[in-house]
């Protein structure tokens, strides 16, 4: 139950994270590597909890 809630807070975080990326006034390149650098952190985290790393 604790991977489950571990997991679902990860994805949430992500999400809110990738959200609030989107609305910075930033250049639209920068904001695809700001994307791209979050999404492959959360994956990495992900996969801590999931115990493959």
């Amino acid at each position: 139950m604790s991977l489950l809630i571990s997991l679902l807070v990860t994805v949430l975080v992500i999400g809110l994270v990738l959200y609030l990326v989107r609305m910075l006034p930033l250049d639209a390149q920068i904001k695809n590597v700001v994307q791209i650098i979050v999404i492959v952190i959360g994956i990495i985290s992900l996969l801590r909890y999931l115990a493959v790393f």
